[in-house]
This record gives C-alpha cells, structure tokens and sequence, in this order.
C-alpha cells in the first residue's frame, strides 16, 4: 500500500471518530425500507412518501444543497438532501460522509428540473461507515485477480457483473418454475457419499470421524435419483453443487452447478425436446431473445449464437465422418496417423474410442456455435445408458453443444440391473470398490424405463450471458493461492 492509500484510509478514520463524537452510531441498527432500491424507483409516485437504504456512490456537494446517488445491487436512485433542513446533526453527518458509505433515508418523491425521479430527504442516518475507498468510478473493477477474489468490489462497480449475475439468479428462477410447472419435483440427495458415482472424474476425499469412515463429495448426484425413480418418484429433479478434484480453466472449476432431471417413461428423444424447450424458454424470458452475441472485450460481436427451433440433430458417427472424411474405414493405428497429419496430440495411453471422442472434441464440438444434438454416442463413453436397439455399439444418447462445448448430456437410462453390473465392472477395470452396490441392489427391484438429463448450469448462464470464462458466471470461484 502506497502513502496515498494510507493517507486516504486515515482520512475515513478521522471522520468515523468526528461522526462518533457527533452522536452518530456509524455502524447502526436496523432501518425500514420500502424495498431494494429498484423497487423504489419503480415505485415512484411524486410526493408520495418513501424511506430507502442504500452505498452512496455519488455526491455532489453544492453548499447547503447535497445530491447523492444511493444504491444496490437492484440499481440506484437519486437523493436530495438540504443540510439547513437537516439541522446540525444532518450537516455533521454531510461533512463526514463518503463513497462507499451506507445510508438510510426518509422523505418524498419528486421530479428534478432535468427529469430525474429523486427523494427529498427530510432525515438521513448512516448505517455503516466504509473505511476503504472504492474503486475509481469511471473505470471500475478492470483487474481480473481483484474481480475474482474481491468479487464485492466488483459487483459495486461493474454493472455488467451485476447484469450476468442478475441474469443468473433469474435463470435458476425459471429452471425450478419451468420444471415445477410440467410436474417434477425438486428433491435433495447425498452431497456426501460413500462410493462416487454417476460419472468419471475425481473426487475430494474426506473422513467422518463419527462413523469411522472416508466419503466423498459427489461427482454427480445421478445414481441416488436413479433410486428415488425405483421409489415410484416419477418426474424428479435437483439443481446443486458437484465436486470434481480436476484441472482450473475457463470452462472448468471444481465446485460447480449442475441440473440433473429423470422422466419415467421418456427416453433421450424426449428429454432432448424438454431440454430444447426449457433453452428457449430462459433465452426468452431473461434475455428477451433467441439471438445471443457474444462481444470482445472492446464491445464488438465476435459470434451470434441462433437459439431459434428446431435444433439439428446428428449422429455421432456421422459428425466425425463429415469432419474427417474416411475416419470410419481406418483401423485404429491408421486414426492415430490421421490425428498426427491432422496436428492432433494423441498419448500412447489413449484406447482407440478416446482418440475418436478427441478428433469430435476438436472438430466437432469445438467448432459448433449454433445449437447441435449428437446423437447414438459410442457405448464406452457413456455406462449409464440403453444400448442402441440394432447397434451395440452405440447408446441411446444426446450431448447438447453449443457455443463449441458441452451444455447437456441426455439418456435413454440402462434400468436392466445384470447389463448395469456389467457396464461398471467394465468402467472400474475390475475395482469392486468402486461400484455403488446399493444402487444396483435398488435396480434389482425395478427402475422403470425412463429419460435423464444433466444441463452444466454455469456453462448455460455463461452461453447466454456471452461470458467468456466460467469464473465470470461464478460468484466466488476457486483461484491458485497468491
């Protein structure tokens, strides 16, 4: 910290002491209020009466004459306040006050000559002191280390954060509403598990003291709902935090959002219509539009993404053939050839489906902006699954891409218990440690036929806000020590 800085934080200091001596309680107790200060300002009525609490964030000192700007995180309204009017406590009060401070008033609405829906404060209390300065007004928040880790600095001065995190709570909002509406039911499972299922990826490890026993924060919460379908729950859903103890990236932290839903009686055909649907739905309703831009940092649009219905649907053969013409009649030493001309990093340790999923990973996926269904994915990559009537090869599936990643996976659900066993024995390399046995006891009673689907919730807000990295959609994400 430069002098400035400490001479900026001893000058808040000294007018905390001058409030204190002037009565004032800088950190008071509470204060009613009309609403968020957006309610107030959609409820202005001229000379009606209104109490408001709010950050100043803009003072305009005019002698006996103070215009402040009061907000949160709802918006932000103009206060008047008349020094003379407010007696003595009020002046002293003006004369220490700051940006950043919290402040509570009491008065009537009125129109400024320029227009503009303001409060004449007739009282004003302050109801915390902010000992920090905040940032420069004009340029806000522009460091990507303090945006991330002092997330309350940005969300004070950067409105387009607060819009993306805005858009995101009435996302969620809309999932629950939309799913509610149809006849799911919201439910909680496990975040705590004894054995990790229901996807592949590598889990925190914990120990309960108590139970004398290690568990781990889920990776998925699939095989638990799978239980409650075999429970007679037959339209269910739940939207939670997973954990997976993997790599950092702008498409990856490792606590992050996930819907899962289970229909009985659907298949992925069927989840995949519901899953088009609820994509519009939200693009619509929180966005006003099926036609989302994604801007550079300048502000100039470097890619629309068209959410208007219906959504390609391809197979998953048939992608990476159009993509690699031939690749279907290589044998596997001649795929890895044809991944070395095309400058594709294969390690010796891949199996011959993971060098295919690679080549659709990067010519396929990656290369898909507009909405696309990949239909009938190779059994290997997906154990939880019907196979493909006529086609053992392949399983009754969707991955949902678009904006060049995975948004949704969705399932015909494998609810034939000895084909389950067989699938994660063959997943776990022969580690019966890791198979929920309890789960396939719970499919031995009968799970009836039924659709699945998962919708990665950060990747979704990220498409439809244009947010570039997952950290600009997560309030708090995980960063590298300092």
């Amino acid at each position: 910290m430069d002098d400035h800085s400490h001479d900026l934080l001893a000058v808040r200091r000294q007018k905390l002491d001058a409030l204190r001596a002037a009565g004032h309680d800088p950190f008071g107790g509470p204060f009613d209020v009309a609403g968020t200060i957006g309610d107030v300002r959609a409820a202005f009525a001229e000379e009606a009466p209104v109490r408001a609490a709010g950050r100043v964030t803009a003072h305009r000192d005019m002698g006996r004459s103070h215009f402040l700007d009061i907000s949160d995180f709802s918006g932000r309204i103009q206060v008047y306040l008349n020094s003379k009017e407010l007696g003595e406590a009020g002046s002293d009060l003006l004369k220490n006050l700051d940006i950043g401070d919290w402040l509570g008033v009491e008065g009537s609405y009125f129109t400024t000559k320029a227009g503009e829906p303001t409060i004449r404060a007739a009282s004003a209390r302050i109801l915390s002191k902010s000992l920090r300065p905040l940032p420069e007004k004009w340029h806000g928040v522009q460091d990507a280390e303090t945006i991330y880790r002092q997330r309350y600095l940005d969300l004070i001065a950067n409105p387009s954060s607060r819009d993306n995190f805005s858009k995101r709570i009435a996302i969620i909002r809309e999932i629950r509403a939309f799913l509610s509406e149809r006849g799911f039911l919201e439910v909680e499972t496990p975040m705590m598990q004894a054995v990790p299922g229901g996807a592949a990826a590598q889990p925190f490890q914990t120990h309960h003291n108590a139970l004398g026993m290690d568990l781990f924060l889920r990776i998925a919460p699939e095989l638990y709902l799978k239980r409650l379908l075999v429970g007679g729950m037959t339209r269910i859903f739940e939207l939670n935090r997973n954990f997976r103890n993997e790599g950092l990236s702008r498409r990856h932290n490792p606590e992050f959002t996930m819907l899962e839903a289970y229909w009985a009686f659907a298949d992925f055909s069927r989840m995949a219509d519901l899953v088009e649907e609820l994509i519009c739905h939200l693009a619509l309703t929180v966005c006003g539009t099926l036609r989302i831009e994604h801007r550079d940092a300048d502000g100039n649009v470097t890619r629309t993404i068209n959410l208007e219905r219906p959504w390609k649907r391809a197979r998953y053969a048939d992608l990476v053939e159009a993509a690699c013409p031939g690749w279907s009649a290589l044998d596997p030493a001649g795929r890895r050839a044809r991944c070395a001309e095309l400058g594709l990093d294969i390690s010796a340790c891949r199996e011959d489906f993971e060098v295919t999923q690679h080549v659709f990973e990067k010519l396929v996926e990656e290369k898909s902006i507009d909405p696309l269904f990949v239909t009938h994915c190779p059994k290997e990559l997906v154990p939880l699954a019907k196979l493909t009537p006529g086609d053992p090869s392949t399983v009754d599936v969707y991955e949902l891409v678009i904006n060049g990643q995975e948004i949704s996976p969705g399932y015909s659900e494998l609810n034939d218990p000895d084909h389950q066993r067989a699938r994660l024995e063959e997943q776990s390399g022969g580690e019966t440690q890791k198979i929920d046995t309890d789960f396939l006891r719970a499919l031995e009673y009968g799970m009836p036929p039924a659709g699945g689907i998962g919708i990665g919730i950060d990747r979704l807000v990220m498409m439809l806000t244009g947010a570039e990295s997952i950290r600009d959609v997560i309030l708090f994400p995980h960063m590298r020590p300092k």
